[in-house]
């Protein structure tokens, strides 16, 4: 018998439209997904199908159009300000394409000051969260240099023990890898595997196969609908090409 999985994030009926000028454009069109908890949803498509948009509406980083996004029951389209950066700040971790460290602090500062913006933690906890997560990310050895001072890939990394420092119930990932080279995406993808396998709840938005290999639930938008869906065994690193080559024929067959 198949295992009932958790919904953690309900999106139900979502739209979003962008006015330019007179023009009123449609990038998310009523859509209606589950994201279960512990599954590494993975979403792709063409550029310019919505996959960042939609990400975006699911974290509450952006206002929807139509439709309600609930995050373990509660519904986060209904969340003040406040009310929404505080859940962010405990309940959600973001890793982006580029960084955005803060740049005159270490990357040790850069982490501990993610944890000070949850006011329920105390001092000492963070600290030793802090320690903890450059140990597991590899990057003990640069805890105290700034982001210029670091590889895009270190930088990267300390990106993740940021948005994890929180214990997160979701992470939230646009295009990670997106502007590293092979070595470093391959580590940092390694990583966020890792994390995955732990059971942290990842939503990664990505256009490279490589990074998508990771999953375990691919879906696939067009034009602001989700017209495909795949799913994956947990990755763990055997069988690489079989599993290159199915998703490779799965995108195939989605036009991609």
């Amino acid at each position: 018998m198949s295992e009932i999985k958790e919904v953690i994030m309900r999106v139900n009926d979502v739209s979003k439209n962008f006015i330019n000028g007179v023009t009123d454009n449609q990038i998310l069109n009523h859509i209606s997904i589950d994201i279960y908890e512990g599954d590494f949803t993975v979403i792709m498509g063409p550029s310019g199908a919505g996959k960042s948009t939609l990400l975006y509406a699911i974290s509450g980083m952006d206002k929807i159009s139509e439709g309600e996004v609930f995050y373990k029951d509660k519904n986060i389209t209904k969340m003040s300000e406040n009310q929404m950066a505080s859940l962010r700040s405990k309940e959600f971790g973001f890793v982006f394409q580029q960084t955005h460290l803060v740049s005159y602090l270490t990357l040790y500062e850069n982490i501990l000051a993610a944890g000070y913006t949850n006011h329920q933690n105390t001092v000492l906890n963070i600290k030793n969260r802090t320690h903890q997560l450059l140990e597991e990310m590899h990057i003990s050895h640069v805890k105290d240099h700034l982001p210029s001072q670091v590889s895009g890939g270190e930088a990267q990394r300390a990106a993740i023990a940021r948005a994890l420092i929180n214990q997160p119930g979701i992470i939230f990932a646009d295009e990670p890898t997106g502007a590293l080279n092979k070595a470093n995406s391959e580590q940092v993808l390694d990583l966020m595997s890792r994390v995955h396998q732990s059971g942290q709840s990842i939503l990664m938005v990505t256009h490279d196969i490589r990074a998508a290999m990771r999953g375990t639930r691919l879906l696939y938008i067009e034009d602001g609908h989700i017209v495909g869906e795949k799913q994956l065994i947990p990755y763990d690193g055997d069988d690489v090409k079989q599993r290159e080559a199915d998703i490779q024929k799965w995108l195939s067959s989605m036009e991609w």
